[in-house]
């Protein structure tokens, strides 16, 4: 397997990603995955571990930063913007269409966490995709409306909406707004705002576990107001008749969020689940991330199949 740095424009913003190719000789151009990352998470993270191991597997594939994030370019910096980051997974396809090493024609989609929303949304609309997947899927409007389990008070949102307009404001008048940010200082902390779930989310980003200098960890405040009008999973019955799959572990407080993609699918679906598993054991946990890998690729197989 070999890793090439390349770049790429979406929609005017240069993205950065890691094109990964399998090393055992090919008679002809490979299917190709979009490998997309979580919230505030970049590419050498868990979207670059799936996709690794995809590559190892046989496929091409392509792991990016979004706009805004990572090394990627586009201001303000942490800005999570539903729209871009739709058009960011359907500027990567065209990207692959121009890879000699790639069959235009078997193109997928994986999006791990928040990018599982947004590649549902993203395969809604462009046919190009001829499948899609996603793993611990998320969408970051849902969980801001309602939290990561589905509970949330309405009145957190509407607190946040009401900084996010301040925000807006102080940067009107020339002053700086600041940033949202999204780990307390420490993981006792981070258990006593989000339970289990966010004592995971801390470990993974802002412990040893997973952390990278690159992954922000911060919103750029308007992003909150630009989640209030986004719902991705709109577009998910323009899937069919194309196969969705999605991946989820079975003690995931988040997996609400998958069983309603799932729901409104219209095409072949399928959920797998996989046993003892949180949201955030899916994005570095061999003893899970393994079996999914396996999942997937029998998925991919068929699903880019001609």
């Amino acid at each position: 397997m070999a890793r090439t740095i390349v770049t790429f424009d979406s929609a005017g913003i240069p993205l950065a990603g890691h094109l990964y190719t399998p090393d055992s000789p090919a008679s002809g151009p490979l299917p190709a995955l979009v490998v997309g990352h979580p919230g505030t998470g970049v590419k050498e993270q868990t979207s670059g571990t799936y996709a690794r191991l995809m590559a190892e597997r046989g496929f091409v594939t392509l792991a990016f930063d979004a706009a805004h994030q990572g090394e990627s370019g586009g201001l303000p910096r942490g800005l999570e913007d539903p729209a871009q980051r739709v058009e960011d997974f359907k500027a990567a396809v065209s990207f692959l269409t121009t890879r000699p090493e790639v069959d235009a024609d078997r193109i997928g989609l994986l999006g791990i966490c928040a990018s599982g929303g947004y590649s549902l949304a993203a395969t809604g609309g462009d046919p190009r995709v001829r499948a899609v997947a996603t793993v611990c899927t998320a969408e970051p409007a849902r969980q801001f409306r309602h939290g990561a389990d589905g509970t949330q008070d309405p009145a957190v949102f509407r607190s946040l909406l009401d900084a996010s307009a301040r925000a807006r404001t102080e940067a009107a008048n020339g002053e700086d707004p600041g940033v949202m940010t999204m780990f307390p200082a420490t993981a006792e902390e981070a258990g006593a705002l989000g339970g289990e779930h966010g004592v995971e989310g801390w470990e993974y980003y802002c412990g040893p576990r997973g952390f990278h200098e690159r992954s922000a960890k911060f919103l750029a405040w308007e992003s909150i107001d630009r989640m209030a009008s986004s719902d991705v999973f709109h577009a998910v019955p323009l899937i069919g008749p194309r196969p969705v799959l999605q991946i989820l572990g079975e003690h995931a407080v988040t997996a609400w969020m998958g069983l309603e993609a799932h729901r409104r699918a219209t095409g072949p679906a399928e959920i797998h689940w996989i046993k003892g598993a949180s949201h955030v054991d899916l994005y570095d946990k061999r003893e899970y991330i393994d079996p999914a890998v396996d999942r997937l690729v029998d998925f991919f197989s068929a699903g880019l199949d001609k």
